[in-house]
C-alpha cells in the first residue's frame, strides 16, 4: 500500500467521523443529547461505504504531482481533499435521512 492511498482512506474516514461526531458534541454541550443516538452510527456507517467505494473510483485519478512543489504539501492537499469528500457524503447522507423522515407518515 501505498502512503497516497493510505491519505486518502484515512482523510475519507476522518472526514466522516468528524461530521459525526462534531453535532453530538454540540447537542451533548447544549444538553439536548445524553447518550449518543444510534441514527449517527447508521449514517456513519451508510457514508463509510459510500466515501470507500467512490474513493476507489474516483480518487485513482488523483495522485501527487512531482511537479517541483514539496511532496509534503502535495501529500496534505490530497489528505484535505479526502477529508472533505469524507466530511461531505456524511453531511448529505445525514441531510437524506432527514428529508426522508420528513415523508413517513408517523402512526400514533
Amino acid at each position: 500500500m501505498t502512503l497516497e492511498f493510505i491519505l486518502k482512506f484515512v482523510g475519507v474516514f476522518l472526514g466522516v467521523l468528524a461530521r459525526t461526531l462534531l453535532p453530538w458534541l454540540r447537542k451533548l454541550r447544549e444538553g439536548q443529547a445524553l447518550r449518543f443516538n444510534k441514527r449517527y452510527f447508521y449514517s456513519t456507517l451508510g457514508s463509510l461505504a459510500i466515501g470507500f467505494i467512490l474513493t476507489l473510483v474516483i480518487f485513482p485519478q488523483l495522485t501527487v504531482a512531482h511537479d517541483g512543489s514539496p511532496v509534503v504539501e502535495a501529500y496534505f492537499e490530497l489528505f484535505c481533499l479526502a477529508f472533505g469528500f469524507g466530511f461531505g457524503w456524511n453531511g448529505m447522507v445525514m441531510e437524506g435521512s432527514q428529508w426522508a423522515a420528513g415523508f413517513v407518515k408517523k402512526t400514533e
